[in-house]
């Protein structure tokens, strides 16, 4: 369990400026190595990017790093590599029919973009704006109509095993969805059918809840408050439930935790963005037996509750947690959840990408709870959130070896499959990263920086 101190975001900025004076240095080293046009870089291997064939996900998260890099630090080089970067290559990935990652490639990148528009740390510029806006208009609805419907007002964006598959990491994709919705796009179906992206979204979210969240409730063996199941499987002939599955993690019983880790950022930036709705934009959607934004946001709060409580119990006091919670080696590291995680076991690997996404999911609902009058329900959550940047930004999490491309240290990838490298003379991967833990890792960082300077709340979608 999470062993939480009294932190503040403040007691954190020496280590958040120490973390992106390394992370610019990296940016620059992969944008030689890995050249815009050339395959998204994915993972370390010796220190060094490599790309993976599966499908091109990273992309944007290569590039919006250099754009939260200028953020952080003003040095408009890299306002010009992530610019020039999303204008040239970034737009096969708005019309991508096979994949379910939008949210993350172009919310990353056009969103960034527009984000620093409309905030005015970037020129205003009117045609660039609406060069902007239609990028993540388009990606919202390619994104929406990846759709499987289901009985009674729910349904899915299917992942890119098919129409029968749901999967959990596409609750943080959702984004690019609200933005489009936001900017007021509706997807056009079939004779002229306007179909309501905030809809989809919300009914996504509602059957993310029911089907890969497990509340307790007696739903099988194996059902515990808060765990997550990677995949869903449906039957599309009826829309009926017929198991759970895993890709990336150990088993379907178990919890994959980067798994959880999305199902608690995503849930928590949708409750940021649906409080932010006038009750009018809720007006004749429905998701599930959800009508209304307070029953809508209680929803997605319980939810977010739940993943969060689970993560927070089921990861070591430090906040790292291992890849998986059943993962079989766990049972030779005695009472590992009562003491910091080691990255350098001979038994399973840690996974600290899953933390750097987890963090910034616990900070966003404590602050939430806060907000409506919870402080000191929220303050256990926020608290972990600060325990694990605290634990991530220094050694031996960060990176400080001017020879390793990476940022954040002991991410792997895809376990089952054996991608992550093992270094020689070990057993398990350890000391590599990954894009998505790098690009998150900079996101929280930068959520903390405007907290901690009293600037504009930091969201996806201003």
């Amino acid at each position: 369990m999470i062993k939480t101190m009294s932190l503040k975001p403040s007691d954190l900025l020496v280590k958040i400026k120490r973390l992106f004076e390394y992370s610019g240095k990296k940016i620059l080293e992969i944008q030689e190595s890995c050249p815009p046009g050339s395959a998204a870089p994915v993972y370390t291997v010796r220190g060094k990017y490599t790309s993976r064939g599966w499908t091109e996900w990273t992309q944007g998260f290569q590039y919006g790093s250099a754009i939260l890099q200028y953020e952080a630090s003003g040095d408009e080089t890299f306002l010009e590599i992530g610019r020039s970067s999303t204008v040239t290559h970034m737009a096969n990935h708005l019309s991508h029919m096979g994949v379910h990652d939008h949210g993350f490639n172009n919310i990353s990148t056009y969103g960034n973009l527009l984000r620093l528009m409309r905030e005015g740390t970037i020129p205003a510029d009117e045609w660039e704006a609406r060069f902007y806006e239609l990028a993540l208009k388009v990606s919202g609805a390619v994104q929406a109509a990846r759709w499987t419907g289901l009985p009674g007002n729910l349904g899915y964006i299917y992942s890119f095993n098919g129409p029968h598959s749901l999967f959990v990491d596409t609750i943080r994709t959702l984004r690019v969805l609200a933005v489009a919705h936001q900017l007021g796009h509706t997807l056009m179906g079939e004779q002229d059918r306007r179909i309501s992206l905030l809809e989809r979204l919300l009914q996504h979210a509602e059957t993310t809840a029911r089907y890969n969240i497990y509340f307790g409730e007696g739903r099988d063996a194996y059902d515990i408050r808060g765990r997550t199941v990677h995949e869903v499987v449906f039957n599309i002939t009826n829309g009926s439930y017929r198991c759970p599955s895993t890709q990336q993690g150990f088993s379907p019983f178990s919890t994959w935790t980067r798994g959880l880790a999305w199902a608690l950022c995503g849930f928590a930036e949708q409750i940021e963005f649906i409080d932010n709705l006038s009750e009018d934009a809720f007006a004749g959607l429905k998701a599930g037996n959800l009508e209304g934004k307070e029953a809508l946001v209680a929803r997605m709060a319980e939810t977010c509750e739940a993943v969060g409580d689970f993560y927070i119990e089921h990861s070591p006091t430090d906040g790292i947690p291992y890849w998986d919670t059943g993962a079989p080696g766990l049972a030779n590291l005695g009472d590992y959840l009562e003491k910091d995680a080691d990255p350098f076991n001979d038994f399973e690997p840690v996974d600290s990408s899953a933390s750097a996404i987890a963090a910034q999911g616990l900070l966003r609902l404590g602050h939430f709870l806060g907000q409506v009058g919870k402080e000191e329900h929220g303050e256990r959550y926020f608290q972990s959130g600060l325990r694990i940047a605290d634990t991530l930004f220094e050694e031996p999490y960060l990176a400080t070896a001017p020879n390793h491309q990476g940022l954040i240290l002991h991410s792997v990838y895809h376990r089952p499959k054996g991608w992550d490298y093992i270094p020689e003379g070990r057993k398990i991967p350890a000391g590599e990263a990954t894009m998505w833990g790098d690009y998150h890792a900079r996101e929280m960082a930068l959520y903390l920086k405007r907290l901690a300077e009293d600037k504009p709340y930091y969201t996806f979608w201003r």
